[in-house]
Parts: C-alpha cells; structure tokens; sequence
C-alpha cells in the first residue's frame, strides 16, 4: 500500500474536509478527492460519508485511522533510522500550562544548549489535549500531570510539585471552582475531593490564562488547585489564602512519551534536572 495514500487520508480525517486537506497538503482539490477514491477501492471500502459541511469517517474509516497513523510513524522512523542520523534533529514537545509557566523556558534552554542543531516545537495546553496529542504521534513528548493512565505511554522523568488550595483571603468564598479549560487534571481532583465530602453543588468558571485565575481568586470569585510554585512564579504567594491538602499534595509532573516512539534523546531526558 502506497503511504502517501494513508498520509492524506489522514490529512482528510483530521481536517474533516477534503478542501482544507488539500490546502494543508499543497495539493489540488481534486488531486485529493482522487487519492481517496483510489484508496477506497484499494481497501474495498467507503472511507467517508460525504456531509454538507464536509467529511465524516464512516465505521470503516474509523477503524482504518488508527493503523494508518501508526505506519505513518514507522516509516518516518525507519526513514531516520536509515540516514543514520546521530541525534534528534526535531523534537515536538507538549506541556500544561502550569509546567509551561515554571520549568519549560530552563528546560529549552538547556536542550538548545545540549543539542543546538535540534529544532524544538512547544504546543501548551491541558493534559488531556497534550495526552490526546501525543497518543495521536503529533508530539514526541510532553509533560502532563499526574502519571499516565494510558498504558501506551512510558514515563521518562519525574518532578515532585507542591499542590496547594488557593482561595480568597474574604471569610465569605463562593461555591465555584476557577480552572484552566476542560481536561485540566487539577480541576478533576478538586471536583472529586470536594465530592468525596459530600460537596457536589460546585459550579465551574474555565479561563484561558494562570494569571487570569489567580486574579479571580484574589477577587473573590472562587478557588482552584495549583502547583506552589506557579503562585510563587506569578507573585500570587501574598494575594490570596494558600492551603494545602494532604490528599491531593502528591500530584507530579510527569515527563512521558509513547513506548513505540520513544525519542533519540530519551537517555538524557531521563537524567534531565531542573
């Protein structure tokens, strides 16, 4: 099987368009919409129901998507292997945004320092999106929080966080948790440590920034669960009423990267100290 075949049909799937495929590819429409058909009669199956606002994997598609990123990846891989190359030469690396806020820019610096012909790309987000990301081969590692549940994903360093409870300084708090975005670990923790007291009427605010947050604590809006240190880092230590909580204080960042995939670099990372 040809796999530039597989590559824009996975350009297909991730776009949910033919058009934006194409337009992600530098191809024609056309020369797109070919491939697929081509590929479909490969396989003997409709790979995609054709919607008004584009593409949707049908169940074969589905089943096929998964494979086809993996073979994808060996190739790539293999590629490399074959050319012999000596170190890294691109490493996509993921990070929440709290790690990004305390321990990304030393740990660039330093693999610039170590690797200098290396290229680096940083995508931040939660851990769920990084997770995602990564499972999906479109990083090489990240930092998440937590340790893995997936059983995919191999644990390459390790770094202990001081998790605290970070409420307004005013006697009177709102019932409302303040976090950074869907899929935030922290959010989940505080969510089913209140629960498990028997507290479940929390409402949730979702913002886009750690500074944005603080300053909602700091207002009076609600409280949240953060490393020590992104408090610290963003001068929020005298702000607001910091507490800790012995059920939720050993909660790591977690450095991890996909057993089938693991990084050239992987011996240095996991010696890597910040």
């Amino acid at each position: 099987m040809d796999s530039n075949l597989l590559k824009i049909f996975v350009a297909v799937a991730n776009n949910k368009s033919i058009s934006l495929a194409a337009q992600e590819l530098g191809f024609a429409q056309s020369n797109v919409t070919s491939r697929i058909k081509q590929l479909e009669k490969n396989l003997g199956h409709n790979l995609f129901h054709r919607i008004p606002k584009g593409v949707k994997l049908t169940f074969e598609g589905e089943k096929l998507y998964p494979h086809a990123l993996e073979i994808i990846k060996k190739i790539e891989n293999t590629i490399l292997e074959m050319k012999s190359l000596e170190e890294q030469t691109i490493l996509r690396i993921g990070s929440t945004e709290s790690n990004a806020a305390t321990r990304i820019s030393p740990f660039l610096l330093k693999l610039h320092k170590k690797f200098p012909n290396m290229q680096l790309e940083l995508v931040t987000g939660t851990t769920k999106d990084i997770t995602n990301q990564l499972h999906d081969y479109k990083l090489d590692i990240a930092f998440i929080s937590d340790k893995p549940k997936s059983s995919e994903l191999l644990i390459l360093n390790e770094f202990k966080e001081k998790i605290v409870l970070l409420e307004p300084k005013s006697e009177k708090i709102p019932n409302v948790i303040l976090t950074f975005k869907k899929g935030c670990t922290y959010n989940e923790y505080l969510h089913n440590h209140y629960s498990d007291k028997g507290i479940c009427s929390h409402r949730n605010f979702e913002f886009g920034s750690l500074e944005t947050i603080l300053s909602c604590v700091e207002a009076g809006m609600g409280r949240t669960l953060l490393p020590f240190n992104v408090v610290k880092k963003l001068g929020f230590t005298d702000k607001v009423k910091v507490s800790e909580v012995k059920e939720l204080e050993n909660i790591p960042t977690t450095l991890v990267c996909r057993k089938d995939c693991i990084p050239k670099i992987s011996s240095y990372l996991k010696k890597f100290k910040i």
